[in-house]
């Protein structure tokens, strides 16, 4: 197999909590699919935290794991989305976002401490959080005549593909998941369904 069709994420978000000097932080974890999924997260919990002095965070995304962006929202540079960050990458989990919302307690803990307090509260949301593997897999959509529907639906059966969608009418159309590593073998038989036509939707 020359790359890997698996990666881990997390099934729920989940959150945990780290006290240290007076200071409180509050580790948030979320699954996430995509860029536009930060913002949103982000203002809810500064709207649930408005007394907050800061809501870092960490994301990573893509099934490559190549896609990450850190932002320390105010503490020194390198001490607060970096180390989520790490944390992250340590675990090999990516489509994740960690936020991290901080009260201050009135003793600086200076740049070790901040480094230590994110990585531990982050440590400790994902502790909670459910680890999973998922499949990279291709999304496909089969249109068909009717009197090929056995055919088909065999193939479906014996290669155990997901159906996300299907419609059952003179001209049917089944949308259908199959894992990246699969796809050769599959379109081989679904290609030798006659007048049936196989197109590729998306990844994911």
């Amino acid at each position: 197999m020359l790359f890997d069709d698996t990666y881990k994420t997390i099934a729920q978000p989940a959150e945990g909590i780290f006290r240290d000097r007076g200071s409180k932080f509050l580790g948030y974890a979320y699954p996430i699919s995509s860029d536009a999924d930060i913002k949103p997260i982000v203002a809810k919990l500064k709207a649930e935290h408005p007394k907050a002095n800061h809501h870092c965070w960490a994301m990573r995304l893509g099934i490559d794991r190549s896609v990450f962006r850190v932002n320390d929202d105010g503490e020194p540079s390198g001490t607060a989305g970096r180390p989520i960050l790490n944390i992250l990458v340590s675990k090999n989990i990516t489509n994740v976002l960690v936020v991290v919302v901080r009260y201050f307690g009135g003793t600086l803990l200076g740049v070790p401490g901040l480094i230590n307090a994110y990585k531990l509260t982050t440590e400790a949301a994902l502790e909670k959080a459910e680890i999973i593997e998922k499949t990279v897999n291709d999304i496909y959509t089969i249109t068909f005549e009717y009197a090929q529907m056995n055919d088909v639906m065999r193939i479906i059966k014996e290669e155990q593909l997901q159906v996300l969608e299907q419609t059952s009418e003179l001209n049917c159309s089944i949308q259908f998941s199959i894992r990246k590593t699969q796809v050769e073998q599959v379109m081989s038989k679904l290609n030798k369904v006659e007048k049936a036509k196989v197109v590729y939707n998306y990844s994911g």
